[in-house]
């Protein structure tokens, strides 16, 4: 089992920023994809932006965060961040942090972000 705790969610106005974080406990050992995906109002859960965590630490992001969006990893901390700049009304909804494991994959809780026009 691999635990998640998302901190960073919250109230923007548009064209602001935010940062997600997610912090993985328990069996990390394993870990090869993290990952952050949302679920917005009236809308399926969608993947936002992964990252390979192999030295190779490749990245792969939704069409509608590309160029506003960052994702980083701390393999020594098992940490995933999201770096959200240039916030648009379209952006709110419950960001999840997701990892891929050799035994599964896991998922947070979730974070509310909103962000107001």
């Amino acid at each position: 089992q691999v635990h998640l705790v998302e901190s960073g969610g919250g109230l923007v106005q548009a064209g602001g920023s935010l940062r997600l974080s997610c912090a993985a406990s328990g069996s990390v050992f394993g870990i090869r994809v993290m990952g952050w995906y949302r679920e917005g109002p009236a809308k399926q859960r969608e993947m936002v932006a992964v990252i390979n965590i192999a030295s190779s630490g490749s990245t792969n992001y939704a069409d509608s965060v590309k160029g506003r969006f960052t994702i980083s990893r701390d393999n020594a901390k098992n940490t995933v961040d999201l770096q959200m700049n240039s916030l648009r009304p379209d952006d709110t909804a419950v960001y999840y942090c997701a990892v891929q494991q050799f035994t599964g994959t896991f998922w947070g809780q979730g974070t509310q972000v909103t962000v107001s026009s």
